[in-house]
């Protein structure tokens, strides 16, 4: 049998902006490739691109990604490549959607107009100078478990919020070089395309997102402080992308770091200190449930779907 420990899992982040015709076979051809390679995950398809993340061993993901790249308009993407101990999702999900990355807004287009990018070793650099703005444009909680020291947090639930945040506060920001980041990268081709399309003349966002930089800059010259929010079983990771402390509530989906787990208002798949107080008695019960039997099948050797 394969020790685990010597053969971890590929898992490997991705997006590209580009036309996709997703009436055509691209889903049905990614779902049958991935079945065959035993590579799970959730990739999206929409009209500007893909956007995903999926794991499995490592010449298989590979694979996918010769797939994917060999698509047309496709040969440039990207992606960024970790480990995890453990497969990180339960099932494979390959879903159409109106937009890989959700800010709702049609005058916004990566592929015409985007910020300029900023490699991972040159980052530290920029943001060290004083006339540059950080803007973290990542959703609350995923902020509040790990940042760019001095980084702006606009406090928004979602990216769709981003642009109504920008206008209430572009003023601030005049005669700045503002400088964006998110997790891989893929929600500042957004943002910044918004900015651009906006007027704001310096615009530049982190290259592969922090993912990147964590792999690539030495904790010891690092300006990240925290953990980074993975949006898989791991949760979180930290430098050199070791997968991190943080659990997930299975009520909330918002992560819960070990002194939480440990405090009052969190109750191992019912809740915690985040969202008790939004539960009914009702919910409280659904989720005991959900968790007993999330518990059964991990006693069986087997992975509950709700698990996820």
């Amino acid at each position: 049998m394969n020790d685990p420990a010597r053969n971890p899992v590929t898992v490997i982040a991705f997006y590209h902006f580009a036309p996709l015709d997703v009436a055509g076979p691209v889903r049905g051809a990614l779902i049958d490739l991935c079945t065959i390679r035993r590579v799970r995950g959730t990739i999206l398809l929409a009209p500007e691109g893909v956007n995903g993340t999926i794991a499995g061993e490592r010449h298989a993901v590979l694979d996918v990604m010769a797939h994917l790249r060999a698509l047309d308009g496709f040969g440039d993407l990207e992606w960024k490549e970790s480990e995890a101990q453990a497969m990180p999702f339960n099932r494979l999900k390959v879903r159409l959607k109106r937009e890989i990355v959700t800010m709702g807004r049609e005058d916004v287009d990566p592929v015409a107009r985007v910020g300029r990018y900023v490699e991972a070793r040159d980052w530290n650099r920029l943001v060290d100078r004083e006339a540059v703005v950080l803007i973290d444009t990542r959703n609350d909680y995923e902020v509040g478990i790990g940042t760019f020291e001095g980084a702006i947090d606009p406090g928004t639930d979602s990216f769709r919020e981003f642009p109504e945040w920008w206008q209430h506060n572009a003023g601030r920001f005049e005669g700045k070089t503002v400088a964006m980041f998110c997790t891989g990268g893929i929600r500042c081709e957004k943002a910044t395309s918004w900015l651009v399309g906006q007027g704001v003349e310096d615009v530049v966002h982190l290259k592969g997102g922090i993912l990147k930089y964590l792999e690539h800059v030495p904790e010891s010259e690092s300006r990240w402080s925290g953990e980074c929010f993975v949006f898989d079983r791991r949760v979180s990771v930290g430098h050199g992308l070791r997968e991190g402390t943080y659990d997930i509530c299975h009520a909330c989906r918002r992560p819960v770091s070990p002194d939480a787990a440990g405090g009052p208002g969190y109750e191992r798949g019912v809740s915690c200190p985040a969202c008790i107080d939004a539960l009914t008695e009702e919910d409280r019960t659904r989720f005991r449930e959900r968790q007993r039997q999330i518990d059964l099948a991990a006693r069986r050797g087997e992975r509950h779907l709700a698990g996820e």
